[in-house]
């Protein structure tokens, strides 16, 4: 397949932004991971953040792994095949199981189980037992 120019700096740039995230963070990103240039991941702990495979983080989405009011320090998860809408915040310590989808504009604050739909703030689960595809996509039952 032939790329134009276009196309082949965008695969620079996306191969860039993972090494500077996994390289020079120490964060833990699958390389099939997608994050939008937009989306903010957490630095003051990021060894702190986790984002499975074949998951797309939006723009605007907001990933933390410290929370500054409570002195705290801590893993956060994002499962295999998910979605993270645009200006979705994830706090710290949540772990959202794989196969999700996070609505844009939610905030969570608690875990996530595996093959949801979850929306609005605070998070709540409005469908299970869904299944996705590569980066999210809803597949049909």
């Amino acid at each position: 397949m032939i790329l134009s120019i276009r196309g082949r700096l965008r695969l620079i740039a996306i191969k860039a932004k993972y090494y500077w995230f996994t390289k020079i963070y120490g964060m833990d990103i699958h390389p099939n991971a997608r994050i939008s240039f937009g989306a903010r991941l957490d630095k003051v702990n990021p060894k702190g953040v986790h984002i499975g495979e074949d998951t797309f983080v939006a723009s605007g989405a907001i990933v933390f792994s410290h929370d500054f009011a409570r002195k705290l320090h801590a893993d956060t998860y994002v499962g295999k095949c998910c979605f993270i809408g645009v200006n979705a915040i994830i706090m710290a310590g949540v772990k959202i199981g794989d196969e999700c989808i996070i609505g844009a504009g939610t905030i969570i604050t608690k875990n996530v189980p595996s093959n949801s739909i979850v929306v609005g703030n605070p998070a709540h689960v409005i469908r299970s037992g869904i299944h996705t595809g590569k980066f999210g996509y809803l597949l049909k039952e």
